[in-house]
């Protein structure tokens, strides 16, 4: 018995139709077939199939052989995949992770980069808040991260970007109507503020609004630039967050440039220097190449 008998026996059992399976699933002649068929059936001992005008059926015994059938050609594909596998180089792995967001930014810049590697490793993408990048990258589990400048031993940064910190606002908020914000026209007790989490983003912030005598007295505190949507959509208060969270705002909610000196806030590349992976190495040779190309990219809109 061959694994192309098994092949023929369970299309025209799956089809009811010697006609339909030699036709559509096999790509042989009916009479091939069917003496393909003859010869399994002489080989098992038992009649599989019930033949009429109307088409075959499955004989009890024909059911029976049916199921161990299907699962003796499910092992040998298993066992054809294995093999090719083994075969086969296992691919490098190179793992990435962004501070949530950052991704759509800055992901498709770094393929760019990595293009002549792409074929050869196995690239790994991941998100999570930006003291946690830092920390993956730092205990080895990320090669690169995309974070703010998180202080974690042995991890090594390089500035890539500095982007403004801008004003979070319900598109229906009355000082949506202007085309900059005075951080003094914000409504203190409508400010959403921080958590520890992101503890860069709040020390820029609390630095920014100390020095303009501005005192906010928040309620509700973002972790995180999908909880501060979420927040300035939900109860109507403002927030300040990072640019790149622009092209990512729903409907409801606008952003809009502060008034005069904007803060900032650096987004970087970390990573370990003692990192023996060749990707990398090849990485940060070209990471001037990716800042331009990011650089040289189309700019964020602002509703």
């Amino acid at each position: 018995m061959e694994l192309r008998h098994l092949k023929y026996f369970v299309a025209v059992a799956e089809e009811g139709s010697l006609s339909v399976a030699a036709e559509k699933r096999l790509h042989t002649a009916q009479p091939s077939l069917s003496r393909q068929l003859r010869d399994l059936e002489l080989e098992v001992g038992a009649q599989l199939f019930i033949r009429s005008s109307r088409g075959v059926e499955l004989t009890p015994a024909g059911r029976a052989f049916l199921d161990h059938a299907r699962l003796t050609l499910n092992q040998a594909a298993e066992a054809i995949a294995a093999a090719r596998r083994a075969a086969r180089p296992p691919k490098a792995s190179f793992s990435v992770g962004f501070l949530t967001g950052q991704e759509v930014e800055w992901l498709p810049h770094v393929t760019r980069v990595l293009r002549d590697q792409l074929k050869d490793i196995d690239l790994r993408v991941s998100s999570d808040f930006s003291p946690h990048v830092a920390e993956a990258v730092q205990r080895g589990e990320s090669d690169l991260g995309f974070s703010r400048i998180e202080p974690q031993p042995d991890v090594s940064y390089k500035v890539i970007a500095v982007e403004p910190i801008v004003a979070i606002l319900p598109s229906e908020h009355p000082l949506t109507s202007r085309s900059e914000i005075d951080p003094k026209d914000l409504d203190p007790h409508a400010f959403i503020g921080y958590s520890d989490t992101p503890h860069v983003l709040r020390r820029i912030v609390d630095r920014y609004l100390r020095d303009r005598g501005i005192v906010v007295s928040p309620t509700h505190f973002l972790d995180g630039f999908a909880t501060g949507i979420s927040l300035v959509a939900s109860t109507g208060g403002v927030t300040l967050l990072p640019a790149y969270v622009e092209r990512l705002l729903p409907p409801s909610v606008v952003s809009r440039p502060l008034r005069g000196n904007a803060p900032v806030i650096e987004i970087a590349a970390g990573y370990r220097a003692d990192n023996p992976s060749p990707v990398l190495k090849s990485f940060l040779e070209n990471i001037d190449q990716l800042i331009a190309s990011r650089s040289a990219g189309p700019g964020q809109v602002r509703r």
